[in-house]
């Protein structure tokens, strides 16, 4: 189901969040977890334009980190890709 996808990237979200070295990666990383852990529940899921702005978020947070924490937005982001094939529109 596609739902899945959305707490795939839920738990990737969170584990980049365990391997971020700055405190406000961090929390901004948990922010975006908890998120994505809501529209993997919620009776209707994200567009593609809040998809669109998380993935802007995400990218800017892989690219001041790196490392293990952009290897695992890395694969949230393929989640979210995922779930945006699912969906009508753009």
């Amino acid at each position: 189901m596609a739902r899945d996808e959305l707490e795939n990237a839920a738990e990737s979200i969170e584990e980049a969040a365990t391997a971020a070295s700055d405190d406000e990666a961090r929390d901004r990383l948990q922010n975006q977890a908890a998120k994505f852990e809501d529209y993997a529940t919620a009776d209707s899921g994200p567009d593609h334009g809040q998809l669109a702005r998380h993935e802007h978020i995400l990218k800017d947070i892989a690219d001041d980190e790196g490392g293990d924490a952009a290897a695992s937005i890395d694969d949230a982001l393929e989640a979210i890709t995922e779930f945006r094939s699912t969906l009508e529109g753009v």
